[in-house]
């Protein structure tokens, strides 16, 4: 078996662990009305055993795959990501020692699973580096910044269980609308993947010649039909659909297109859900948070912003700024990259100001975590992949 097999069975592997161990947190959670019970605490450790396990599989898949690409895997969306689904279980592993609380292991695990699954939709081949990522830099900058912003997302995570908790679902109001907002593109990246496994399974291909943002002839592949065409597209293979509108340069119309049709599909899964079950999803997930102790949840996510802000500020930003320097001769250029790398460090800035000098702990602090990691999956998939820009080949 050649390394890249068995990298990627070490990450089927760890998939498999994460949804065991989410079961296992699970027992932990209900297993008992006392949340201290023999049994519970017998669940939480058989399920940070397995997630353990499924991370050191994980750590597995990352080596292995270093090993036969000969650079650190973060250089592409499919590296980049399962790597940070990676720091994120290690993440829920630290917190879950630190506060000895399997809430956090029961939904940190499934946000990992949908993130893997959403990694395993974008090619998979290794690719030699671009001459711009031939740098020791690469692994220095992504891999802290990644890992800022997995123990940020830890926030986020316990933020949501503490608004599962303390919102009346009963009740119609704006924070009710909110929260079923966020269950609602949690399934927009479940439609993603199944539109995504849709188009593969039935071989669609087109492709276009197009004028890149540089001014030059460039070719592109849709596996989905294009609703939105590049740059002075013309279309190079017989029979596909017409796109519906031409995309300016700075507009990935092939990544806009994959992403009008995963709201399509994650629209049309969202209300069968809620036609199946008749009830907001937001309800159908509240129960496993009702025995979160929120003083606890508020600490977590508290605590967290206050180790993963210096991480993400010395990965996004100074390591960021220093291989800018050495790459393109400055420190800053205003890249759309650049610039939310930016918004998500003023705002985690502000999230410790406020909290420390206005005292907005509880809803306000949870709301403002979610809403943080809202802008993390932003930079992640608009800035990375819609906006074109020097980070364009992420």
């Amino acid at each position: 078996m050649n390394l890249v097999s068995l990298s990627g069975n070490l990450l089927f592997a760890a998939f498999i662990a994460y949804l065991v161990g989410t079961l296992l947190f699970g027992g932990a959670v209900k297993g008992s009305k006392n949340e201290a019970s023999a049994s519970n605490k017998r669940w939480g450790k058989l399920g940070i055993t397995v997630t353990i396990l499924g991370f050191l599989a994980h750590l597995g898949y990352f080596i292995t795959r270093w090993m036969a690409s000969g650079h650190a895997p973060v250089s592409n969306m499919f590296e980049f990501t399962t790597a940070f689904g990676m720091l994120l279980v290690g993440a829920a592993i630290l917190f879950y020692f630190l506060y000895n609380s399997p809430m956090v292991g029961l939904f940190a695990l499934p946000i990992a699973i949908v993130i893997l699954g959403y990694a395993a939709m974008f090619p998979r081949d290794i690719q030699p580096l671009i001459p711009a990522l031939q740098s020791y830099w690469l692994t220095i900058h992504v891999i802290t910044a990644a890992l800022g912003e997995a123990i940020l997302a830890i926030s986020a995570v316990v933020g949501l269980i503490y608004l599962l908790k303390n919102i009346d679902l009963t009740k119609k109001s704006k924070e009710r609308t909110w929260i079923e907002f966020i269950m609602f593109t949690l399934v927009l990246v479940l439609g993603f993947i199944v539109i995504s496994v849709g188009f593969r399974a039935a071989g669609y291909e087109a492709t276009f010649d197009y004028v890149d943002k540089n001014g030059a002839p460039a070719e592109v592949v849709y596996h989905n039909p294009p609703l939105f065409g590049m740059n002075e597209y013309s279309a190079k293979t017989e029979g596909t659909m017409e796109p519906l509108a031409e995309m300016p340069p700075i507009i990935n119309a092939k990544t806009l297109t994959t992403f009008t049709w995963s709201v399509i599909g994650g629209t049309i899964l969202y209300f069968l859900i809620r036609l199946i079950s008749r009830r907001r999803i937001a309800e159908l997930v509240k129960p496993l948070a009702v025995k979160a102790n929120s003083q606890l949840m508020d600490e977590i996510g508290y605590r967290s912003v206050l180790i993963g802000f210096p991480v993400f500020t010395l990965g996004a930003l100074i390591f960021a700024m220093i291989w800018a320097h050495e790459a393109w001769s400055r420190f800053w250029g205003w890249d759309p990259k650049e610039v939310w790398a930016l918004i998500t460090w003023l705002f985690y800035a502000a999230y410790l100001h406020l909290r420390l000098s206005r005292g907005w702990e509880g809803r306000k602090s949870a709301w403002l975590a979610v809403i943080g990691f809202a802008i993390i999956m932003f930079n992640l998939v608009a800035v990375n992949l819609v906006i074109a820009g020097l980070h364009s080949y992420a």
